[in-house]
């Protein structure tokens, strides 16, 4: 079973466990319910993207135009006041202040997906299947049996072989 952790603040079993990564480096706050709501922790609405924002470089440059939401009205100033976007509409003019803020947290800023392995070799398969099938037809076409038997052969392997993934998995 897992240590009993004592709250970083005072000696209260701690039930709140924050990580956070600065500058490459893990820092882990353990707290107890009560120091957790004292600080807003547990609040959904006392976190705001404020605190992370107040930790980044945001203050505006020298010259730097106000950026002002066309749909909601939100400004810059006080999206950096608040750390929080209008409308869903803000994301768009706000891009240049959000951006660099998410790159810092994400391994990128544009989701990707994932593919899983099983799943990417079975559509190669399916692929493979699909051209050696028509490489199949044109020698039968072109009345090539020799070479239209390899390609039957290379079919009927390649179905084995899927056949025998699929049971695995």
């Amino acid at each position: 079973m897992a240590e009993n952790l004592k709250c970083s603040h005072c000696s209260n079993p701690a039930t709140v466990h924050l990580t956070q990564i600065v500058n490459n480096k893990i820092i882990k706050v353990d707290l107890c319910e009560s120091c957790a709501q004292a600080k807003g922790v547990t609040d959904p609405e006392g976190f705001s993207l404020a605190d992370l924002l107040s930790k980044t470089n945001l203050t505006p440059e020298k010259g730097e135009p106000q950026i002002t939401c066309p749909d909601c009205g939100l400004t810059s100033a006080d999206f950096r006041r608040t750390g929080r976007l209008g409308c869903a509409a803000c994301y768009q003019p706000f891009k240049p202040l959000v951006q660099p803020v998410l790159e810092d947290m994400h391994a990128g800023t544009v989701h990707k997906g994932k593919v899983p392995e099983v799943a990417f070799s079975r559509q190669n398969s399916v692929m493979e299947l699909q051209n050696l099938e028509n490489a199949l037809q044109r020698a039968i076409e072109e009345e090539a049996y020799e070479e239209a038997a390899k390609y039957r052969d290379q079919i009927h392997a390649i179905k084995q072989a899927v056949d025998a993934e699929a049971v695995e998995s």
